[in-house]
């Protein structure tokens, strides 16, 4: 009973990992994608080092890597620690999802929008994004299903999560297989959840599309 309650327990830690980084993950994302899309060299640097670090380096590594950076700076839970991790590095993604996502909005639609007295800035809030966001939804619900499973290896830094429950579960009662064959069913049906509320969303935006 008490390991049912921990995995439970475990599984509410997975949830509330994958949902700080998603949000944060978000925020960078605009932010970076905004900023590569734009006329300023600058910007478009700085962007272009983050998501070519973020994506060209192990997500382990990373975690590892901004855990003891931002402990050494400030004082903050392993969870936090691991949240912020796991925004930062789907930010990378999530960033080049929304570069795709706008730039693939016509040209035209940008025109338009200046000719008829919008600044770039409004254009780009009222016309451009909303349309851009539409396009983006698939793949950045399979980054979110990504982001939850990759959840699993903030264990290395001592949050106990699923993953990191099933570790010491598993090495305390000796039954290996039965306890990751447990988790594994515990990820599957949250990726199962998560699938299915992500469809129901896109079901409702092509409804109140057509």
């Amino acid at each position: 009973m008490r390991t049912y309650e921990g995995f439970l327990k475990a599984a509410l830690v997975t949830l509330k990992l994958t949902a700080v980084a998603l949000v944060l993950g978000t925020v960078l994302g605009i932010l970076f994608a905004l900023m590569k899309i734009s006329k300023s060299k600058i910007l478009q640097a700085i962007a272009n080092i983050y998501i070519s670090v973020i994506r060209g380096t192990p997500l382990i590594v990373q975690i590892m890597f901004l855990y003891y950076g931002i402990t050494s700076i400030i004082v903050l839970s392993n969870f936090w620690a691991g949240a912020i991790a796991l925004g930062v590095h789907n930010g990378a993604y999530i960033a080049e999802i929304f570069r795709g996502a706008i730039q693939g909005i016509d040209r035209g639609q940008r025109e338009a929008s200046l000719a008829l007295g919008m600044n770039r800035s409004q254009a780009m809030q009222r016309i451009i994004f909303p349309q851009a966001l539409r396009r983006a939804i698939p793949p950045l619900g399979n980054q979110f299903i990504i982001t939850l499973k990759d959840s699993s290896l903030v264990y290395v830094i001592g949050v106990t999560e699923l993953f990191g429950l099933a570790n010491r579960e598993a090495a305390s009662s000796f039954m290996p297989f039965e306890t990751f064959m447990v988790v594994g069913l515990y990820y599957l049906v949250l990726v199962l959840i998560f699938t299915g509320l992500l469809r129901l969303y896109e079901n409702k935006l092509n409804v109140e599309k057509s």
